[in-house]
């Protein structure tokens, strides 16, 4: 008998009934004049317009929310380089519970704010040296609060599926679906949902080329450690994939492709000037891959989940002027 996935597509339909409501439905985007560069029909699921501007808001109150009400009394803990923490800070403030959040000290200074603006106590350290898994795990035995780590957990990989969910809903049928990869459960929810509902659909996932862990642990079938990446793609600066996403992804993603930071700088630009959105680094590294033709063979029809858009304009302006 094969082995019950950690993630099904019933889980992914029970998370969207679960956010539906407090979670945004994002806007697909289209543009002709993206379609023409890339030589399909490009369509772009908008996480940056999510709530706390990311994807991350889906998992982390999917998770949240599964919470007895006595850990919702306790408290809950995370640790994040931003999108997470913030996503985590929102969903404890909209249950009624308080979130302390572990965070790089290099975080970008708007990710830091917003999470604090939400309500959570920071705690930082330093991510070349530091282990955020440990400090989180010591951090919430310490004071007796539920961990909701940011793809380590069934709850959030479902609830992360949702946005793949909602785009195959709105536009039908696609012959692949690219997706960003950090730690690996965006796409192994969007994996998830997306080959439950077309099986015969191509999951590409995307990777800064400093942070190939994903992409180097699938040829090897096993999980492989880099290096931490040093990369604009803030949020997809893993150095190994989840033990648990992988198990996932190793079954379902179909490839992984990779882009430069200067293709990443070049697909913000192009979102800003050509399509009117803001997308942060790790947000726009799936229009990056399509942009400089890294998915091959080119479907016809491909969706592209931007999953976020939390940059700073100082930041942003920096960024997509060099």
């Amino acid at each position: 008998m094969p082995d019950t996935p950690p993630v099904t597509l019933q889980d992914v339909h029970d998370a969207a009934a679960r956010i539906k409501g407090v979670a945004h439905r994002t806007p697909v985007l289209r543009s002709r004049t993206l379609d023409a560069l890339v030589g399909a029909e490009v369509f772009l699921k908008c996480e940056n317009l999510q709530r706390i501007g990311a994807f991350k808001f889906r998992g982390a109150y999917n998770a949240v929310s599964r919470l007895s009400a006595e850990q919702l009394a306790r408290g809950v803990a995370a640790y994040s380089s931003g999108n997470h923490a913030q996503a985590v800070a929102l969903a404890a403030r909209e249950l009624g519970t308080t979130a302390v959040i572990v965070m790089p000290e290099d975080t970008p200074r708007a990710k830091l704010d917003a999470t604090a603006g939400y309500g959570a106590e920071i705690v930082t350290y330093d991510r070349y040296t530091g282990d955020r898994v440990a400090i989180g795990e010591a951090l919430a035995a310490d004071r007796g609060l539920a961990l909701v780590p940011p793809y380590e957990h069934p709850h959030v990989i479902a609830g992360q599926g949702t946005a793949a969910l909602e785009l195959i809903e709105e536009v039908g049928e696609l012959d692949a679906l690219v997706v960003p990869v950090g730690g690996g459960g965006l796409i192994a929810g969007s994996a998830t949902a997306a080959k439950g509902l077309l099986p015969g659909i191509r999951v590409v996932g995307v990777e800064p080329e400093a942070g190939d862990d994903t992409r180097r642990s699938l040829e090897a079938g096993r999980r492989v450690s880099v290096p931490v990446p040093r990369t604009i793609a803030d949020g997809q600066a893993a150095d190994i994939p989840g033990e648990l996403t992988f198990s996932v992804n190793q079954r379902l993603v179909d490839g992984i492709s990779l882009v430069s930071d200067d293709q990443i700088r070049d697909a913000m630009r192009f979102a800003f000037e050509r399509l009117k959105t803001v997308v942060e680094p790790s947000g726009a590294s799936g229009l990056a891959a399509l942009l400089a033709h890294r998915v091959t063979p080119l479907p016809r029809r491909v969706g592209v989940i931007l999953s976020g858009g939390n940059v700073g304009a100082e930041r942003f302006a920096e960024l997509v002027s060099g």
